[in-house]
């Protein structure tokens, strides 16, 4: 997955510490979550990209988004993001879709 969010104007250092406090709940409690990487834009500092493995859509889509920790992250968002994360899903390709 690639999850995009935008901070808010000035808010670019909180919303980087929000997030690594997140990543730290996320990787340490949730089983299907299989590693999380953050980036920053060293051009913006509004502008972050996690990048995520989990072990399948399902696991994130649903138990991940009823976790204490995403429901108290969502709450306080407001407060230092512009709006919803853009969030893509990827699957890896190792080559035998294409194999016939």
């Amino acid at each position: 997955m690639v999850i995009t969010y935008r901070a808010q104007p000035g808010q670019g250092a909180r919303a980087l510490h929000e997030l690594r406090a997140l990543v730290a709940d996320v990787v340490a409690l949730e089983k299907d979550c299989l590693g999380i990487r953050l980036h920053r834009d060293p051009a913006d500092d509004t502008h972050i990209l996690l990048y995520e493995q989990w072990s399948s859509r399902e696991a994130y889509v649903g138990p991940h988004m009823q976790t204490p920790h995403i429901g108290a992250f969502m709450g306080r968002a407001r407060e230092f993001l512009s709006g919803p994360p853009t969030i893509a899903f990827w699957q890896l390709d190792d080559g035998s879709a294409l194999a016939s």
